[in-house]
């Protein structure tokens, strides 16, 4: 069975916060953080949003796109590391507020690559013929644990979500092979205290090569060469680790998805909501081949080669 993307949502607050506020916050400059990860404002929610908020209105968008009722859900899978308490799930408070009364629910823990473990934990469920529809959420109110005094993180990070209907689509297309992985040697390098600790150095020295590498294992997986690629959809960390990925496929820039400078890293969201941004702007067609790759802390990763359309 093929297995793809139906529709897709996304919900980002109204709240901006620029690289001029921050200067106000901590010590830093605009010049100081666009020039080291192209990241000029982000979103942040306020106090009364929580995770689940963010889902549930992605969701509500994506079953619109996707023209799947709710009761028609078998299963929610919610990709974050903020949930609003440790149990029950975000999934659990989506799925009642949907209406979703048929779909089991639980959340998946593997920080900004949590979208990639979701959409190839729900592919697994369909191909296997217990699940036809399933529902996957990427959402984090990552600003709930920046330390604001940070600068080394406090730049970087914002709210926000974006969710895909997974189901069956036609022959030829949907996703074509997958990678996922963990290094768990990774943990002392990106991790949650009280606040968001991390080895900038460590993180970005394995993302710019497990990026990379991540995305040419599925194209080979798939049979698929660069050329073959019509849009690269990294994760939405930083500019330079991007830049390295797109680079690593020899791809013209303007077949890389760049929200990055908008939205900073919103960890499981950001590849979502990167994707429902470039099918909004007409940017992706029937047939398009995509690559989606991400990484997190864990240290995780993943990747899916992917051809668009029902």
């Amino acid at each position: 069975m093929n297995v793809g993307i139906l529709g897709m949502g996304r919900y980002l607050p109204e709240r901006v916060l620029t690289n001029q506020d921050l200067e106000k916050m901590v010590e830093t400059s605009d010049e100081w953080i666009r020039s080291r990860t192209g990241i000029e404002e982000r979103r942040i929610a306020n106090d009364d949003i929580k995770t689940s908020d963010m889902s549930y209105y992605a969701a509500k968008e994506a079953l619109e796109n996707a023209n799947v009722d709710a009761k028609d859900i078998d299963l929610i899978l919610i990709a974050t590391v903020t949930p609003d308490h440790p149990f029950p799930s975000v999934a659990c408070y989506v799925q009642e507020r949907l209406g979703a009364k048929n779909a089991a629910a639980m959340d998946l823990s593997a920080a900004c690559a949590g979208f990639m473990y979701g959409v190839i934990t729900a592919q697994q469920f369909i191909q296997n013929g217990v699940y036809k529809n399933v529902l996957v959420i990427g959402a984090e109110k990552l600003s709930s644990i920046v330390d604001w005094e940070d600068r080394n993180t406090a730049v970087l990070f914002g709210d926000g979500a974006g969710a895909a209907v997974i189901g069956p689509v036609s022959d030829g297309r949907g996703i074509l092979s997958f990678e996922l992985g963990a290094d768990g040697v990774g943990t002392q390098h990106l991790y949650q205290d009280e606040f968001i600790k991390m080895n900038g150095r460590e993180v970005f020295k394995f993302a710019v090569r497990q990026m990379g590498e991540s995305a040419l294992n599925v194209l080979d997986k798939a049979g698929l060469t660069k050329e073959d690629v019509d849009f690269l959809i990294p994760h939405q960390a930083n500019i330079r680790i991007m830049e390295a990925s797109r680079q690593r496929l020899e791809l013209p820039i303007e077949k890389m998805s760049k929200t990055v400078h908008k939205y900073g890293n919103t960890s499981s969201a950001s590849i979502p909501i990167a994707l429902m941004e470039e099918i909004e702007d007409g940017k992706i067609k029937d047939d398009d081949v995509l690559v989606m790759v991400g990484f997190g802390g864990g240290l995780t990763w993943g990747a899916i080669a992917l051809r668009w359309g029902r």
